[in-house]
């Protein structure tokens, strides 16, 4: 056991990476809600632990099981540029509990004008917090371009949801319940690349495969970026789209007509069913280490890049964000 431990490589994926199969294991266990559960006091010896084993030193006695929890924990409340600890509200661990409340409201209150501007208020709020906390942490923002973004993706998520309210007022019930689905998408388009812009203005960090920096790039932020937008949206569809096709069905039956007070919970506790199989899943679609080809980047960064090390190097790698 000893060996074993000595020789162990606590930042090697437990599972490959390169395949979606071992991304979804892996974000399957970093996601996962009862983490969100976790004392401060227990992530902050978890954090110990993988910081020793990565210095070499692990204390006697520890089994490659307890260094596997131990770094379950850290990725799922340290941020993965600055080790940070991430505040809890923005974890990819507490997109389930957060999410499915705010879903299953978007879902429900979604007739009246009100309703609908304050469940996607509070859901913009809560996009606003979860993209700043999974940011590229090499890229800071300020605090004014953090407000610009917020209200930004706020004012295009109520133009969407409240316009699209009413348009379909005369359109079948169905699509009605859609809408938030549209609001949601449109303003994660909106949202994510705000939050974000630095990355896009200034370029991300490029490195080679041994983690060696060789640059910034815009196409890479775009690309990383774009990902990102990509997965936000894979997350929510599944749930706002066919959620509001079940409850439709659900709703005709009389023994519902007589419980219209259990609508709500019961929307929240089928958005939480979703999201629970969703957020694994939509963060597994692109590698979290993205990668692009020296030929597609910036001809200024190709240039540097081909003048320093030739032909040796032919893809850059860069952590996409979440």
């Amino acid at each position: 056991m000893e060996m074993e431990i000595t020789k162990f490589n606590i930042d090697a994926p437990r599972w490959d990476q390169s395949t979606f199969v071992g991304r979804l294991k892996h974000f399957f266990n970093i996601t996962d809600p009862r983490t969100a559960l976790v004392s401060e006091q227990e992530l902050d010896s978890a954090k110990q632990l993988v910081d020793s084993c990565r210095a070499g030193s692990v204390p006697p006695g520890t089994s490659t099981e307890q260094l596997h929890y131990a770094k379950k924990l850290y990725d799922s409340a340290f941020h993965p540029d600055t080790g940070d600890k991430m505040n809890l509200i923005g974890r990819m661990s507490f997109q389930v509990p957060g999410g499915m409340a705010i879903t299953g409201c978007m879902l429900q209150f979604y007739r009246t004008v009100p309703a609908v501007v304050f469940w996607q208020w509070v859901n913009q709020s809560f996009n606003a917090l979860v993209n700043y906390t999974n940011r590229n942490a090499a890229s800071p923002i300020t605090l004014t371009q953090i407000g610009v973004a917020y209200v930004t993706a706020t004012s295009t998520a109520l133009a969407t949801a409240v316009g699209l309210n009413l348009y379909t007022k005369k359109a079948p019930p169905l699509v009605a319940r859609w809408v938030p689905f549209a609001a949601v998408a449109a303003a994660n388009c909106v949202n994510i690349p705000m939050m974000r812009q630095q990355e896009i203005l200034n370029g991300i960090a490029v490195t080679d495969e041994n983690d060696n920096k060789l640059g910034h790039s815009k196409k890479a932020a775009i690309k990383g970026i774009s990902q990102v937008v990509i997965s936000r949206i894979a997350m929510a569809a599944p749930g706002m789209i066919l959620l509001p096709i079940l409850m439709q069905r659900l709703e005709s039956f009389a023994f519902m007509k007589k419980i219209r007070f259990l609508h709500a919970p019961l929307q929240v506790m089928l958005a939480g069913g979703f999201l629970l199989f969703m957020v694994p899943v939509a963060c597994s679609l692109f590698p979290q280490r993205c990668s692009m080809s020296v030929s597609s980047l910036e001809p200024e960064l190709r240039e540097s890049i081909v003048n320093q090390y030739g032909d040796n190097i032919r893809y850059v790698y860069f952590n996409k964000g979440l």
